[in-house]
């Protein structure tokens, strides 16, 4: 992982750990409004999506020079631009589970794990059928017209109404056409190294007209510059809906105690069954590489550190934006801190302790391995510490379920996993 990056997440740590260095003496003498509390989330949810709509577009203009002059240079430069737009992006996951505009939309732009057979050639070994997946191997790259349940489908323009099709097809989640993970996939393909060290490895002849590697290239660039359009245009539409007249905002402030649950929720639900369980504890289970969730190129540890992030990023009301200057204003912590400092200072510790877990793991991934590595089977060291992440992510979440209970809201049921709450049902074939 490269220094910049590297640097990229501490700066983020950095403000985060001044916000809380400010925030940790005498309590004010009054609570901030409730409504200065939600105008301080919509306004930082503005900017993470904001932020991460600029960070498209800088990847969309990385992407057109490799489609026009493919290299092995123009290649590592779309990648370095792909991962650099997660940083933002990871911290709006914060904004999820709560908020019914950004959970009815976010499928389109975050989906995985993916059947990447739907999309472009896959290893000989990941076969060419399913029998719960009719669109597995469809290959719409490779093919102008696609055979599904004795339906034909004109598949001759690759355009967003054919992509938009395809995306979650049949009903079936696998099937990703669209967002982050469906541009991973074209950018760096197939990661076939198990839990030995490499990420994908496309070459970047796969773009080259002229010199053509694994056919179809004119249909493969199509398709990359489509879909990421396609992202551009989803998180341009999401920063509206969080604008002054935006659904996403209207939603939250219309109702106070509404507004703060949906806050709680997502931070929760992020913290216990979505991060600790679907993200980490799940694959660390089953030991399974393929349970990453950036797989395709490695980056996982930079993704789960982002949403840990972006949860105290949302606690403590602070965000840093990419250009450097700070979103901030009255958070939740100051509301939970007027009606009971030790019970926000323990939410805060918890934040802490996760920032370190997470600060760990990008650490071991700099310098030693890889996440797929690190969850692979007889790695005691590894394993030990994505366990030691999701063990601070799981008393973060009860201590905001303390919280929860200071501000006398309602009971909140957060996101729950079967890695966490029923592992017997966890089978090594899931």
């Amino acid at each position: 992982m490269s220094k910049t990056y590297t640097g990229i997440l501490r700066n983020c740590l950095a403000v985060a750990m001044a916000a809380l260095t400010f925030g940790a003496g005498p309590a004010r003498a009054e609570a901030p409004a409730t409504k200065d509390v939600l105008a301080t989330y919509g306004n930082m949810a503005e900017a993470v999506y904001g932020d991460s709509l600029t960070s498209a577009r800088t990847l969309k203009a990385a992407i057109d020079t490799l489609i026009a002059s493919p290299s092995e240079e123009t290649l590592a430069a779309a990648r370095k631009a792909w991962i650099a737009a997660r940083v933002p992006y990871m911290q709006t996951e914060a904004f999820r589970f709560g908020n019914p505009v950004v959970d009815s939309w976010e499928g389109r732009v975050n989906s995985w794990p993916l059947d990447e057979g739907l999309i472009d050639y896959v290893a000989e070994a990941y076969g060419s059928d399913n029998p719960e997946n009719e669109y597995y191997a469809a290959d719409v790259i490779a093919n102008t017209t696609l055979k599904v349940a004795g339906k034909t489908l004109d598949a001759s323009k690759i355009d967003a109404k054919l992509i938009r099709s395809l995306h979650e097809a049949g009903g079936v989640e696998a099937n990703v056409a669209t967002g982050y993970h469906a541009i991973e996939f074209l950018l760096w393909g197939q990661d076939l190294n198990g839990t030995e060290p490499g990420a994908g490895n496309r070459p970047a002849t796969d773009y080259d007209l002229k010199a053509c590697t694994n056919g179809n290239c004119d249909r493969r660039a199509a398709y990359l510059s489509t879909v990421t359009d396609m992202l551009i245009e989803d998180l341009d539409w999401m920063v509206k809906q969080w604008g002054a007249q935006g659904e996403a905002r209207k939603i939250i402030t219309q109702d106070e105690k509404a507004g703060l649950t949906a806050i709680f929720t997502g931070l929760g639900s992020l913290s216990y069954g979505e991060l600790a369980g679907e993200r980490m504890k799940l694959g660390l289970m089953i030991h399974d590489p393929e349970e990453e969730h950036d797989c395709f190129s490695d980056n996982t540890h930079n993704s789960h550190y982002g949403d840990a992030l972006g949860i105290r990023n949302v606690y403590l009301g602070s965000y840093k934006r990419i250009d450097g200057s700070v979103i901030s204003g009255p958070s939740v912590s100051d509301l939970v801190k007027d009606k009971s400092p030790e019970t926000d200072a323990r939410v805060r510790s918890a934040l802490d302790a996760t920032m370190a877990k997470m600060t760990a793991l990008v650490e071991r991934a700099d310098k030693v391995e890889h996440y797929d590595q690190m969850i692979g089977l007889d790695n005691a060291e590894g394993n030990a510490v994505v366990q030691a992440g999701i063990d601070a992510l799981i008393a973060q979440a009860k201590e905001l379920e303390r919280a929860i209970a200071v501000l006398d809201l309602k009971s909140i049921k957060f996101e729950g996993s079967d890695s966490l709450d029923a592992p017997d049902k966890v089978g090594a074939g899931k």
